[in-house]
């Protein structure tokens, strides 16, 4: 049986940038534990104190098919280049024709959302995709 995965993001803002991914990617919060109504009443039962209740946050694929994003508080911020990023695909099934137009789209809203435009690649092997920084600078591709 294969493993699972879960991609844990370091952030100054675990929520903030959780959302972020979350309109990205079309994913939705992490609902609460069954039997809980909010996380609140969950981390109540837990112990948890209000003060640390942002530390962490997640967001899940409502269907499933994608790994969960786990968001953790760090007290340090971002200092060099991402050993690993994520492509997100947002050409799938659609002419390369039109592969640059739709990248340029969604990196516009992403941009209004707080990410920035790196740069722009165009190989003929490899195609189009625009390198682009979330909110709290971790890279990741538009393909």
């Amino acid at each position: 049986m294969a493993a699972t995965v879960q991609v844990t993001f370091d952030a100054a803002d675990p929520a903030a940038l959780g959302t972020f991914w979350a309109e990205l990617l079309g994913y939705v919060e992490q609902p609460p534990p069954d039997g809980y109504a909010t996380w609140d009443d969950f981390l109540d039962e837990k112990g948890m104190p209000p003060e640390r209740r942002d530390d962490g946050y997640a967001v899940v694929d409502p269907d499933g098919a994608g790994p969960r994003l786990f968001f953790q508080r760090v007290p340090e911020g971002k200092t060099a280049k991402n050993r690993v990023h994520l492509d997100v695909q947002v050409t799938a099934g659609r002419p390369r024709s039109e592969h640059a137009e739709l990248c340029r789209s969604r990196a516009g809203e992403l941009e209004a959302l707080g990410a920035r435009r790196l740069r722009e690649f165009d190989e003929p092997v490899s195609g189009f995709w625009i390198v682009m920084v979330d909110p709290e600078g971790n890279e990741f591709c538009l393909v």
